[in-house]
């Protein structure tokens, strides 16, 4: 376990570092929905929401898979002290990235009156849609830096662009809203705020480049560089606008379908309030990738069996419970903080459960394959998940609306799950510890199940609900993993060697890692 721990304990460091960026520009977005919302009012929003969709399903062209390259080789680079190799990722990246998001900007721009007249019905967005194709562009400028920072493992730097973008978004947003824009300054404001994240995210990244040695020829070699990187990625992008082209389909049989603008409404609430689980899982997922992808399987096999075994147990006993807990308060939640979103609560429980996946190993499997190289296995599950899912989702979306499209996005993952642990057992010899796991589902939901129970039967008001429900999670689903034996006095000390790299987590986080184990009996032990 010493170097898996080792390792762990460097993830934990940028995982935290990306936790305190998600944390900070989450809660200023946050204050900016609740007060857009409000402002707009669920049918505003809901065609706020469409406007978006459109430049987000078109920005899936833009990638190839290059910043997932980028990714890869910045960190199996930065792992062998080839850091002069990076530069050439850095710029290579940058460029592709430019060239593309610049074109299908222009696109999306020339195409906004056929989207908005005849894809989604709704000619009042034509306007919206021209302006909110900037983000094609200022998106492919963050992705990149985003890319760059996460392989050379400084996500502090990926906390500064998502605060400066949470920044400017709530503020200028909210200024055009109360100025009488209404959805035309909602959209102005989401697309200034990516592009000023993006231009952020570029001068970290050449601030960062600057740093690194030049190459010993000193040329950077672009165009053999983005040949390997599309040469890796090509596969990861096919797959990506497979899954990109799915949930463009989904969005338009929404369109015509749910002619209530207000379900929509609701249902980007909901997706608003899921971020409180991407807090906790999006650290995890992103430092995994990188992480595995110092490690080879042929080399390392060892190591990245328990690397893979311990990520999927930690990764699991933090985002599973927290899953649960959103589920479990969706109402108080939502009700403390918004008035008029009733469908919200529902609609936020079922799309909460594609994160107990975790437990089954989702946040690891793909960034394990992706790390070994085997991009084409993943190409395979996309063909598949998109096979299921167009006939699918037209099924249960054209009958059920948006239950319907949200059931059909959770079914539509779990025969590539399924097919990848039996995948990743047999190619690389690693499995999920399914005895953890299932005692990790088992305390959270038996915990979820009585937090709810009592939370609905409560006769207070909804923040007082909340409140008497977070604590009472908290304190069962902790006495229940001791219970059960699903945190052993191994897996605590595993645990304080990771947090170690935690800054000011590090001191609250050991004195309740000790608080726990003297309430552990002296005879609990690992079986991993």
């Amino acid at each position: 376990m010493s170097k898996a721990a080792d390792m762990a304990k460097v993830s934990a460091k940028g995982g935290f570092h990306l936790l305190w960026g998600l944390v900070i520009s989450t809660v200023i977005s946050a204050v900016g929905v609740i007060v857009i919302a409000r402002l707009l009012g669920a049918d505003n929003l809901g065609l706020y929401t469409i406007a978006i969709v459109a430049p987000t399903m078109i920005a899936t062209f833009r990638d190839w898979g290059v910043n997932t390259a980028m990714v890869r080789y910045t960190a199996q680079y930065n792992s062998e002290n080839n850091i002069s190799k990076v530069r050439s990722i850095f710029v290579s990246g940058l460029v592709f990235e430019l060239v593309f998001g610049l074109s299908l900007s222009i696109l999306s721009v020339s195409l906004s009156g056929f989207l908005a007249n005849v894809a989604f019905q709704r000619p009042e967005i034509v306007q919206l849609i021209q302006i909110s194709s900037l983000f094609i562009l200022s998106g492919a400028l963050m992705n990149a830096a985003g890319a760059a920072f996460t392989g050379m493992e400084r996500l502090h730097l990926n906390s500064i662009m998502l605060i400066v973008q949470s920044l400017v978004k709530t503020g200028l947003t909210i200024a055009l809203v109360i100025f009488g824009l209404g959805t035309l300054g909602a959209t102005l404001g989401f697309s200034v705020a990516v592009l000023c994240a993006g231009i952020t995210g570029v001068l970290l990244m050449y601030a960062l480049y600057s740093s690194l040695p030049k190459p010993p020829n000193g040329k950077l070699a672009i165009g053999e560089t983005i040949k390997t990187l599309l040469k890796y990625g090509f596969p990861l992008s096919i797959g990506a606008i497979l899954i990109g082209f799915l949930a463009l389909f989904y969005n338009l049989i929404m369109a015509i379908f749910v002619t209530d603008n207000s379900a929509i409404g609701n249902y980007s609430v909901a997706q608003n309030f899921v971020v409180l689980i991407t807090l906790f899982a999006t650290p995890v997922a992103t430092m995994l990738f990188p992480a595995f992808s110092k490690l080879d399987y042929r080399k390392n096999p060892k190591d990245l069996k328990n690397v893979f075994q311990y990520s999927v147990k930690y990764a699991a006993l933090i985002v599973v419970p927290v899953t649960v807990l959103v589920m479990s308060l969706a109402e108080p939640a939502i009700n403390t903080v918004l008035a008029g979103y009733s469908q919200a609560p529902f609609y936020l429980m079922v799309l909460s459960v594609s994160y107990l996946f975790s437990a089954l190993g989702s946040l690891s499997i793909s960034n394990l394959i992706n790390s070994q190289g085997d991009t084409k296995y993943n190409l395979k599950l996309s063909i598949l998940q998109a096979v299921i899912g167009f006939p699918l989702g037209f099924v249960l979306i054209s009958h059920f609306g948006i239950i319907g499209l949200i059931v059909s996005t959770l079914i539509v993952v779990f025969p590539g799950l399924i097919l990848s642990l039996g995948y990743i057992k047999k190619r690389y010899g690693v499995s999920v510890d399914w005895g953890s796991s299932a005692k990790i589902l088992i305390s959270a939901t038996v915990t979820g199940i009585l937090t709810y129970l009592t939370v609905t039967w409560l006769p207070f008001i909804s923040p007082i609900r909340l409140a008497i429900g977070v604590v009472m999670f908290v304190v069962v689903f902790v006495l229940l993993v001791i219970f059960t034996q699903t945190l052993t006095r191994t897996d605590l000390g595993n645990i304080q060697t990771i947090v170690e790299g935690l800054g000011p987590l590090r001191k609250p986080l050991q004195i309740m890692m000790s608080m726990i184990e003297k309430l552990m009996p002296k005879s609990s032990q690992t079986h991993n």
